[in-house]
């Protein structure tokens, strides 16, 4: 069995080095699709460059630029998905946005995750932990959604919350860290 590469242990959830020519390569073809998508001004034209990038793009669904990712191919939006103004979405692995979902200007989702021991971190190995967001769920301007988090149906998140741990549907939550009100 051959070793796997860099690219597959960090689409696989396990520690990688971001450094290989694979993923820089990847990382640079992200970019230049960023500016093209940046710097469209026709909503009509923006459409079929997210079907170019990300891994699946439901009807409807809208990104208002700019607009920034790692890689794209690992972002999953449903149908009627809308994310405003400068969102960023650390793609590292899956992001799956259900149908219906509305994202405020600002909103980070962040799966990158680093060791917390610096002798670690210094390795410059790094991985991810999908992030998940139901259907119909609201995510206020501002709000951080980090590492590994599933956020259920119907869900509403703050402006500027911080969610460091799973929303359960139909749940509103606010506050750093956020907390269910």
């Amino acid at each position: 069995m051959e070793p796997r590469s860099e690219k597959q242990k960090m689409l696989a959830g396990e520690p990688y080095l971001a450094s290989c020519p694979e993923i820089v390569a990847d990382q640079r073809a992200a970019a230049e699709w960023m500016a093209r998508y940046n710097r469209t001004l026709d909503p009509a034209e923006r459409t079929p460059l997210l079907h170019e990038r990300l891994a699946a793009v439901g009807e409807g669904a809208t990104i208002r630029p700019p607009f920034h990712c790692d890689y794209g191919f690992n972002i999953s939006l449903g149908s009627g998905v809308f994310l405003n103004f400068n969102c960023v979405v650390l793609d590292v692995v899956e992001v799956s946005i259900g149908n219906g979902t509305q994202i405020g200007p600002g909103v980070q989702i962040l799966p990158a995750d680093h060791p917390r021991d610096p002798v670690e971190r210094a390795s410059g190995r790094e991985w991810g932990r999908p992030v998940r967001i139901g259907r119909n769920v609201w995510i206020g301007a501002g709000a951080l959604v980090l590492p590994g988090v599933t956020i259920g149906d119907d869900a509403i998140v703050g402006a500027g919350s911080v969610v460091t741990r799973d929303v359960p549907a139909g749940a509103t939550v606010a506050g750093n860290p956020a907390r269910v009100r």
